[in-house]
């Protein structure tokens, strides 16, 4: 197994190292963050796995795996960094297949001082950077390719809910952010999309965005899908130009997800209203929270506006080797289980 897996992984190898001369030539610090942390993260279908700490004289302190560095990164932003990046090992729970895996690592990077869109032109220069170092002109997954090297596709996230289930997605979000989930719902029965009694609006966003959207995106091109509705980017702060949706977007090839990118929110109450909706949310469908973390949200108030974006370096190495499963990408996958 190992054998066949070893051109992926050298290829890993060499994305890895181009990319950090990347960063190195943009002017960024490569950052370290620790793997505890007293939250590992507020939004409400992140699934982390828990662990506790032990003192000398052996009393209990619960921890978490981070399903993210973004908290650490935004701290050291708030310290006085300005451009960032960082390979991150995470941890996810409740996630295993061929494009998601309990520990997979994790590519952030953050721009003080700059807009969200900077970002996206470092995903287009990152994806052409990747298939030139895995002497490729695609990127490729189950039978989909898209051109790296070819401009990207801008779309909102309302245009792409208009063209591909033909639904008015603003129409059921108000000025101040609330929804409308009976709105939202008339919509998608109007067009003969399945729609259940206990769906919140946020299960009904998702039912169209993964039946009728993402099998669209990032095919022949890559697609940036941007401007969420302000209620699914609870860490990105408003659009100027509409206050319904946030500087959000997510970066598509061949129909997978890349990256998800983010204008940052830096209010601390904003922020800590936030995540309390989504741990309230968490609550009702999962009968669990996570904690806050007290120190990432007083370091708001000190953190620049900032732009970041977290990509999925595997998934990357994956599209650009031509790899079908995220474990043929991993020098040591963690063992199966449950079965």
């Amino acid at each position: 197994m190992h054998a066949d897996r070893r051109p992926f992984l050298i290829g890993r190898n060499a994305i890895q190292a181009a990319l950090r001369g990347f960063f190195a030539r943009e002017d960024f610090i490569e950052v370290d963050t620790a793997v505890l942390q007293i939250s590992p993260g507020n939004e409400a279908h992140l699934h982390a796995f828990a662990t506790e700490a032990l003192t000398t004289d052996g009393q209990k302190a619960p921890f978490y795996l981070h399903t993210s560095p973004e908290f650490a990164c935004k701290k050291l932003l708030a310290a006085g960094e300005e451009r960032i990046s960082c390979f991150a090992h995470v941890y996810r729970n409740r996630e295993r297949g061929p494009l998601h895996h309990p520990e997979f690592t994790m590519l952030e990077w953050y721009r003080a001082g700059e807009s969200y869109e900077s970002l996206m032109m470092d995903c287009v220069r990152i994806l052409a950077l990747a298939a030139e170092t895995a002497k490729t002109e695609k990127l490729a997954y189950r039978g989909g390719e898209t051109d790296p090297f070819a401009g990207p596709e801008r779309v909102s996230v309302a245009e792409a809910f208009e063209r591909h289930a033909g639904i008015d997605l603003l129409a059921s979000v108000a000025a101040n952010g609330s929804t409308d989930r009976d709105h939202l719902a008339a919509e998608m029965k109007h067009v003969g999309m399945r729609v259940a009694d206990d769906d919140g609006w946020a299960d009904l966003f998702s039912r169209v965005l993964v039946e009728k959207i993402e099998p669209h995106l990032g095919f022949g091109r890559i697609t940036i899908l941007y401007e969420y509705p302000v209620s699914e980017a609870a860490l990105a702060r408003p659009s100027m130009r509409d206050p319904r949706v946030a500087e959000r977007f997510e970066l598509y090839a061949c129909g997978v997800e890349l990256a998800n990118g983010f204008g940052e929110l830096t209010n601390a109450a904003e922020q800590r209203r936030r995540f309390e909706i989504e741990m309230a949310e968490k609550a009702r469908v999962y009968g669990e929270t996570y904690p806050l973390d007290e120190d990432f949200l007083a370091a708001l108030s000190l953190m620049p506006e900032a732009s970041g974006i977290a990509l999925g370096f595997d998934r990357l190495v994956m599209l650009a080797t031509g790899a079908s499963r995220i474990d043929q990408v991993l020098w040591a996958p963690v063992a199966e289980y449950g079965r």
